[in-house]
């Protein structure tokens, strides 16, 4: 329809900002230059198991978290939980190939002590760089809201959260008087919408945020008619805080803008991305813990009667049946329309079940789900199918979790809610969890999950 009438393509995602350009790079860059540098201080020629290690550090790592906005002590936490996953994933990876005596150890100690620090001190330094900018007058931006509701209010805050973005909030616009705005908008309207456009032309505003609701539809086509006539830049911030967004983003489709406002974060690359990562990493795991395997599967047999696996319907990705492998530590095989959680206690898990779920043992045949493409090492954990229908009418969204594939572990797991889930309020926190990982999924974030799990086998004594 536009293509007929000669229209061009008038929405487009927004790019990258420079900033997310640099850190996507930095962290990278900082990983591989550390390691090249205290091999040439330690005198050791670049050969190609260095140049090797070097190029899997930066596919690893790219690209960098644009931590330039974080506090310092959480990018500190945060560039330290991810070194150190990184570490363990290099490790595994040199044991299974047997290549970790190709390389000196001195110049790997080196490289692991010094990488973090730095890589703090050059988004750190970042950071006060890109302050000091947006504190220069000629870089300040002037900036008013249109739409002095609960919406606006939350606009202005953000501009005051994120103080060095460079803007200068100079006020609200909005026909209702004082006593009928948002509270924190009171004493700062600037007037009603139709002095807008010659406030913004008289006072140099660089930038206009329309924060009014689409029932104004007809107000808003005219206050951007006669805002076009201006320099200041336009735009228009929708009120979507009603609902859970889950990876936000416009699309084009052939000229028509859309919205995303729930989509799974594993589309394109990301999805290439995460599929990569599951199979190289199961397939790891798998061959370094198979002699156990075999160990808990003869535990298993000689316990109790009953097979060594037990199989049971789970809900998948987009709510599919699938079938989830773990290592039977019950007498029973519930599998039914009714499936009691395993409780503190409960006679129906024999003494040496009860080791296997202490430790999450029973759970490693699922890096065989893995390989199959039924589940991902990271995701929302998998419910029976019968506890998905309970909570499915009593939980709010619980099904958004379904956008992924289940996970052997997960956000809310390394967050204390694993085990059983006997109140409404333990699964809509499990659930809150997971959509939060939903919404901020990277690869880094899966790898500090995977460190943060092993920590929790060998210490969590909550599960049962």
């Amino acid at each position: 329809m536009f293509e007929d009438r000669g229209y061009k393509r008038t929405f487009y995602s927004a790019p990258q900002s420079v900033t997310s350009l640099v850190a996507a790079f930095l962290e990278p860059s900082i990983g591989v230059g550390v390691y090249l540098a205290v091999a040439l201080a330690f005198d050791e020629p670049i050969g190609r198991s260095d140049l090797t290690l070097a190029l899997l550090v930066f596919a690893l790592t790219f690209p960098g978290r644009n931590r330039f906005w974080d506090r310092p002590l959480n990018a500190a936490v945060d560039i330290f939980a991810s070194w150190l996953a990184l570490l363990v994933i290099l490790a595994l990876c040199g044991y299974a190939t047997r290549s970790l005596g190709l390389f000196e150890p001195g110049v790997l100690v080196w490289w692991a002590a010094l990488t973090p620090p730095i890589q703090w001190l050059a988004f750190f330094a970042g950071r006060r760089t890109l302050r000091a900018i947006a504190s220069r007058p000629e870089n300040r931006r002037r900036a008013v809201i249109v739409g002095a509701g609960e919406l606006g209010a939350k606009v202005a805050g953000a501009f005051r959260a994120r103080g060095d973005i460079g803007l200068s909030f100079c006020g609200y616009f909005d026909d209702r008087a004082d006593d009928r705005v948002a509270e924190p908008a009171r004493g700062q309207r600037l007037g009603p919408l139709g002095q807008v456009a010659d406030y913004v032309r008289e006072h140099g505003i660089h930038e206009v945020y329309i924060t009014l609701p689409l029932g104004t539809q007809p107000r808003i086509v005219g206050l951007l008619e006669h805002l076009q006539g201006t320099t200041a830049s336009l735009f228009f911030v929708p009120d979507v805080f009603a609902i859970s967004i889950i990876q936000g983003r416009l699309q084009d489709m052939n000229g028509v803008p859309v919205v995303g406002l729930l989509e799974t974060p594993f589309t394109g690359t990301n999805r290439l991305v995460k599929r990569l990562s599951d199979i190289v990493l199961a397939s790891l795991i798998l061959l370094l813990v198979s002699p156990l395997m075999v160990a808990i599967a003869i535990g298993v047999k000689l316990s109790s009667p009953g097979p060594a696996i037990f199989r049971q319907r789970r809900n998948g990705l987009d709510g599919e049946e699938i079938v989830v492998y773990k290592f039977r530590s019950m007498r029973v095989q519930d599998d039914g329309e009714v499936v009691p959680q395993a409780t503190k206690q409960d006679p129906r898990i024999t003494p040496f079940g009860a080791f296997l779920r202490r430790r999450s043992l029973d759970e490693l045949p699922q890096f065989i789900n893995v390989l199959q493409g039924r589940m991902s090492i990271v995701g929302p954990r998998p419910h029976a199918v019968a506890h998905n229908e309970m909570y499915r009418q009593l939980i709010k969204r619980y099904m958004v979790r379904h956008k992924v594939k289940p996970g052997i572990t997960g956000w809310a797991q390394i967050h204390g809610h694993r085990g059983e889930t006997d109140t409404i309020e333990k699964m809509r926190a499990r659930v809150e969890y997971d959509l939060e990982y939903l919404r901020n999924w990277s690869l880094g974030l899966d790898l500090q999950i995977i460190a943060r799990t092993v920590k929790l086998v060998f210490f969590d004594r909550h599960a049962f």
